[in-house]
Protein backbone atom coordinates (compact mmCIF):
# COMPACT_ATOMS: atom_id res chain seq x y z
CA UNK A 1 0.00 0.00 0.00
CA UNK A 2 1.69 3.17 -1.21
CA UNK A 3 1.11 6.83 -0.53
CA UNK A 4 -2.47 8.13 -0.75
CA UNK A 5 -3.90 11.58 -1.39
CA UNK A 6 -7.18 13.09 -0.17
CA UNK A 7 -8.60 16.60 0.04
CA UNK A 8 -9.91 18.50 3.07
CA UNK A 9 -11.69 21.82 3.32
CA UNK A 10 -13.44 23.59 6.14
CA UNK A 11 -11.59 26.63 7.29
CA UNK A 12 -8.89 28.90 6.00
CA UNK A 13 -6.42 26.87 3.97
CA UNK A 14 -3.54 28.44 5.96
CA UNK A 15 -4.97 26.77 9.08
CA UNK A 16 -5.72 23.48 7.38
CA UNK A 17 -2.26 23.37 5.81
CA UNK A 18 -0.50 23.87 9.17
CA UNK A 19 -2.65 21.26 10.90
CA UNK A 20 -1.88 18.50 8.42
CA UNK A 21 1.79 19.50 8.07
CA UNK A 22 2.13 18.87 11.80
CA UNK A 23 1.19 15.17 11.54
CA UNK A 24 3.74 12.38 11.31
CA UNK A 25 2.89 10.25 8.29
CA UNK A 26 1.78 13.21 6.18
CA UNK A 27 4.33 13.66 3.41
CA UNK A 28 2.94 16.65 1.56
CA UNK A 29 0.24 19.28 1.98
CA UNK A 30 -0.74 21.39 -1.02
CA UNK A 31 -2.73 24.50 -0.14
CA UNK A 32 -5.16 26.14 -2.52
CA UNK A 33 -8.66 25.62 -3.86
CA UNK A 34 -10.49 22.39 -4.67
CA UNK A 35 -13.42 21.97 -7.01
CA UNK A 36 -15.72 19.01 -7.16
CA UNK A 37 -18.12 17.56 -9.65
CA UNK A 38 -21.53 19.19 -10.13
CA UNK A 39 -23.49 20.36 -8.27
CA UNK A 40 -20.56 21.38 -6.01
CA UNK A 41 -18.09 22.39 -8.73
CA UNK A 42 -17.25 25.86 -7.42
CA UNK A 43 -13.77 26.23 -5.94
CA UNK A 44 -13.37 26.36 -2.16
CA UNK A 45 -10.32 26.85 0.09
CA UNK A 46 -8.84 23.44 0.83
CA UNK A 47 -5.73 21.28 0.93
CA UNK A 48 -4.58 18.10 -0.75
CA UNK A 49 -2.91 15.80 1.76
CA UNK A 50 -0.51 13.05 0.68
CA UNK A 51 0.07 10.52 3.45
CA UNK A 52 1.46 7.09 4.24
CA UNK A 53 -1.45 4.90 5.44
CA UNK A 54 1.05 2.58 7.16
CA UNK A 55 1.93 5.47 9.49
CA UNK A 56 -1.34 7.44 9.78
CA UNK A 57 -4.79 6.16 8.87
CA UNK A 58 -7.35 7.96 6.79
CA UNK A 59 -9.73 7.67 9.76
CA UNK A 60 -7.25 9.57 11.95
CA UNK A 61 -6.85 12.28 9.30
CA UNK A 62 -10.62 12.64 9.13
CA UNK A 63 -10.90 12.83 12.92
CA UNK A 64 -8.23 15.56 13.00
CA UNK A 65 -10.08 17.41 10.26
CA UNK A 66 -13.41 17.28 12.09
CA UNK A 67 -11.86 18.42 15.37
CA UNK A 68 -9.97 21.38 13.92
CA UNK A 69 -12.68 23.26 12.06
CA UNK A 70 -16.32 24.10 12.65
CA UNK A 71 -17.67 20.91 11.12
CA UNK A 72 -21.12 21.46 12.65
CA UNK A 73 -21.49 25.17 11.86
CA UNK A 74 -23.49 26.59 8.99
CA UNK A 75 -22.30 30.16 8.51
CA UNK A 76 -22.19 32.84 5.84
CA UNK A 77 -18.65 31.90 4.71
CA UNK A 78 -19.45 28.22 3.93
CA UNK A 79 -19.13 28.87 0.20
CA UNK A 80 -15.52 29.95 0.58
CA UNK A 81 -14.83 27.52 3.45
CA UNK A 82 -16.81 24.44 2.46
CA UNK A 83 -16.69 21.73 5.12
CA UNK A 84 -15.71 18.80 2.95
CA UNK A 85 -13.71 15.65 2.45
CA UNK A 86 -12.78 15.31 -1.22
CA UNK A 87 -12.34 11.65 -2.08
CA UNK A 88 -10.30 10.35 -4.99
CA UNK A 89 -11.77 6.84 -5.13
CA UNK A 90 -14.78 4.82 -3.95
CA UNK A 91 -12.87 3.31 -1.02
CA UNK A 92 -12.03 6.77 0.36
CA UNK A 93 -15.67 7.79 -0.03
CA UNK A 94 -16.84 4.81 2.01
CA UNK A 95 -14.15 5.32 4.69
CA UNK A 96 -15.03 9.02 4.99
CA UNK A 97 -18.75 8.33 5.35
CA UNK A 98 -18.10 5.66 8.00
CA UNK A 99 -15.68 7.92 9.89
CA UNK A 100 -18.18 10.78 10.02
CA UNK A 101 -20.81 8.37 11.31
CA UNK A 102 -18.38 7.03 13.92
CA UNK A 103 -17.35 10.50 15.18
CA UNK A 104 -20.83 12.07 15.11
CA UNK A 105 -21.59 11.09 18.77
CA UNK A 106 -18.61 13.19 19.94
CA UNK A 107 -20.29 16.38 18.65
CA UNK A 108 -23.34 18.10 20.12
CA UNK A 109 -24.68 19.17 16.70
CA UNK A 110 -24.93 17.29 13.39
CA UNK A 111 -21.72 17.20 11.34
CA UNK A 112 -22.32 19.10 8.09
CA UNK A 113 -19.09 17.97 6.39
CA UNK A 114 -19.80 16.80 2.86
CA UNK A 115 -18.10 13.79 1.31
CA UNK A 116 -17.75 14.78 -2.31
CA UNK A 117 -15.64 13.75 -5.29
CA UNK A 118 -12.43 15.60 -6.06
CA UNK A 119 -12.36 17.19 -9.50
CA UNK A 120 -9.75 19.92 -9.73
CA UNK A 121 -7.11 21.71 -7.68
CA UNK A 122 -5.56 25.17 -7.99
CA UNK A 123 -2.39 25.75 -5.96
CA UNK A 124 -2.21 29.00 -3.99
CA UNK A 125 0.40 31.65 -4.82
CA UNK A 126 3.93 30.80 -3.69
CA UNK A 127 4.02 33.65 -1.14
CA UNK A 128 1.14 32.05 0.81
CA UNK A 129 2.40 28.46 0.84
CA UNK A 130 3.76 27.15 4.18
CA UNK A 131 2.11 30.20 5.69
CA UNK A 132 2.30 29.20 9.35
CA UNK A 133 5.85 27.87 9.06
CA UNK A 134 6.95 31.22 7.60
CA UNK A 135 4.81 33.46 9.86
CA UNK A 136 4.14 31.81 13.25
CA UNK A 137 4.26 35.13 15.11
CA UNK A 138 1.73 36.95 12.90
CA UNK A 139 -1.52 37.81 14.72
CA UNK A 140 -3.60 35.59 12.41
CA UNK A 141 -1.38 32.60 13.14
CA UNK A 142 -1.37 33.23 16.88
CA UNK A 143 -5.14 33.73 16.99
CA UNK A 144 -6.34 30.93 14.72
CA UNK A 145 -3.62 28.38 13.95
CA UNK A 146 -1.59 28.09 17.17
CA UNK A 147 -4.63 27.13 19.32
CA UNK A 148 -5.52 24.36 16.86
CA UNK A 149 -1.96 23.03 16.96
CA UNK A 150 -2.03 23.11 20.77
CA UNK A 151 -5.23 21.02 20.68
CA UNK A 152 -3.53 18.53 18.36
CA UNK A 153 -0.48 18.25 20.64
CA UNK A 154 -2.75 17.41 23.59
CA UNK A 155 -4.85 14.84 21.77
CA UNK A 156 -2.30 13.30 19.38
CA UNK A 157 1.04 13.96 21.11
CA UNK A 158 2.99 11.03 19.64
CA UNK A 159 1.71 11.75 16.15
CA UNK A 160 2.86 15.39 16.05
CA UNK A 161 6.14 16.53 14.53
CA UNK A 162 8.50 18.14 17.04
CA UNK A 163 8.96 21.31 15.02
CA UNK A 164 5.52 22.83 15.69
Amino acid sequence: MGRKTIGFGGSCHWCTEAIFQSLIGVDKVEQGWIGSRPPNNELSEAVLVTFDPKIISLETLIEVHLLTHSCTSIHSMRGKYRSAIYYLDANQKKQAELAIEKFQPTFDEPIITKVIPFKTFKLNQQQYLDYYAKNPEKPFCQTYISPKLTLLKRKYGKMIRNKI
